[in-house]
């Protein structure tokens, strides 16, 4: 399988975790697309031009990154998705909170890249910043549980991942009961560490 992703997407990497957590690490080759490129495969097999996009050995695309471990989830026979379907249903949402925050993150660092410093919008920054700190303190007033490490703990590890990379917003200083909370992730978790770019 081909996972077209960059090896510094926090959803890439969360999709990179869960593949060797179930089992498929030795079957996914990493591929980096050329966002800008327009002929791309990216943008083939997924129109929107957004990774991950899992290509399955058929050719048929998997996208976006919870599609994706859900897929995976199912064909390894279970592990990072509860089966009682109101605590799965619970658990997608924790995990939609988690991607929403590297969401804003990368919104906030894509703004920085892509303008010079006069087009840069302060309200669009702040817009975002707001988005990251409220996700932060609901996940500090409900942290995910690590026993078992479930999709919603990856999602919320990779999402502080970035933020640690690209310093949009300087969450260890703020939300210091996150630090701890990663702390024993990363000793939990060994493919965590085996994925940073």
């Amino acid at each position: 399988m081909i996972l077209r992703s960059s090896a510094t997407s926090p959803f890439g990497r969360k999709v990179l975790i869960a593949a060797m957590r179930l089992g498929f690490g030795d079957q996914l080759s990493l591929v980096q697309p050329a966002f800008l490129d327009p002929d791309d495969p990216l943008r083939k097999d997924n129109p929107l031009g957004k990774s991950p996009c899992l290509v399955l050995a058929d050719g048929i695309a998997v996208f976006d990154s919870g599609i994706i471990v859900e897929y995976l989830d199912h064909f390894s026979g279970g592990g990072l998705l509860p089966a009682d379907p109101m605590e799965r249903i619970r658990m997608l949402v924790r995990q939609a909170l988690a991607d929403g925050l590297a969401d804003a993150a990368v919104l906030m660092s894509s703004e920085r890249f892509f303008r010079s410093e006069e087009q840069v919008s302060e309200r669009w920054l702040d817009h975002q910043r707001g988005k990251v700190e409220r996700a932060l303190d609901a996940f500090v007033a409900e942290p995910p549980v690590l026993e078992p490490v479930g999709i919603d703990a990856i999602s919320l590890a990779c999402a502080l991942g970035y933020l640690d990379w690209r310093k949009p917003v300087l969450w260890r200083e703020t939300h210091p009961e996150l630090v701890g909370w990663l702390e024993r992730f990363c000793v939990l978790v060994p493919e965590y560490a085996q994925t940073q770019a």
